[in-house]
């Protein structure tokens, strides 16, 4: 099938393209992360202290926040330094922030003009921008695994493959609907960096709101915030893996979707 067909595909592969060494960056930055917070683990662990205890003693908002589950093993050590805050929050802000400038951007720097000169349609232009965000997400979700998996075993500990894997496998949907949210932004707003800033703090202030309802009687109006249905704790230290969560997210990235799609075919572009 040729790009002529399928334009989307093609503003995809150009869009990836355009992005491999900011992709190759990030992945590198992420990984050295990651690994310098377990070289920290054995001292910590061999520590006279109860981190258990510790981890207790912190307020109930606060480890519903991060989710903090338990901290001694190198699962739940994991979850609390790198998952909860790295994986969850500010690569979800990142990619929110960085799908919020694209059809923004397009348009006001007079690209959009010349994209839409050829024949292509509003709607895959909305798709081809969303899936050149795909590759970053699916190359972050497979190095960083490996990574993981080899920096545990590097500092002595092991760790349970399928819950690296899992940690992983779901958080492709998290990430993909955060992508998607940011798309949706960039089409509701036609400044680039109004749109970036809008799509990074709407997330973050779903995250924050999710956190403080999380242990009152209105728990349930948290679902409303992408991270109610990822938990990289409950992977990773109890096992237990949200498919019906993945499934949401995956359905309200369709929906942000085709809210992104409508509004973009709605909109007028001539200033």
């Amino acid at each position: 099938m040729s790009d002529r067909a399928t334009p989307w595909l093609a503003i995809a592969r150009y869009d990836a393209a355009g992005r491999a060494r900011g992709t190759v960056v990030l992945t590198g930055l992420l990984s050295s992360f990651l690994l310098v917070f377990l070289a920290f683990f054995p001292s910590l662990a061999t520590a006279d202290v109860d981190l258990d205890a510790y981890v207790e003693a912190f307020p109930p908002a606060v480890r519903e926040a991060f989710g903090i589950i338990a901290i001694s093993s190198v699962e739940g050590f994991l979850a609390v330094e790198f998952y909860q805050f790295a994986w969850l929050l500010l690569v979800g802000l990142y990619l929110a922030y960085l799908a919020g400038g694209t059809i923004a951007g397009d348009i006001a720097s007079g690209r959009m003009d010349l994209t839409l000169s050829a024949p292509v349609a509003r709607r895959d232009v909305v798709i081809g921008r969303f899936l050149g965000l795909v590759p970053l997400v699916v190359l972050l979700n497979v190095v960083l695994p490996v990574v993981a998996y080899v920096g545990v075993v590097a500092v002595g500990e092991t760790i349970a493959v399928e819950r690296l894997a899992a940690v992983h496998a779901l958080a492709v949907p998290y990430h993909v609907a955060c992508v998607a949210a940011g798309i949706a932004v960039s089409t509701l707003l036609s400044r680039p960096g109004v749109a970036q800033r809008v799509a990074l703090g709407g997330l973050f202030a779903l995250f924050m709101f999710d956190s403080l309802v999380a242990s009152t009687d209105y728990a349930a109006a948290g679902n409303v915030s992408p991270t109610a249905h990822y938990d990289p704790s409950a992977v990773l230290v109890l096992g237990e893996y949200d498919l019906t969560g993945a499934a949401v997210l995956l359905a309200a990235t369709a929906v942000l979707l085709a809210i992104a799609i409508v509004r973009f075919r709605r909109a007028d572009l001539s200033g």
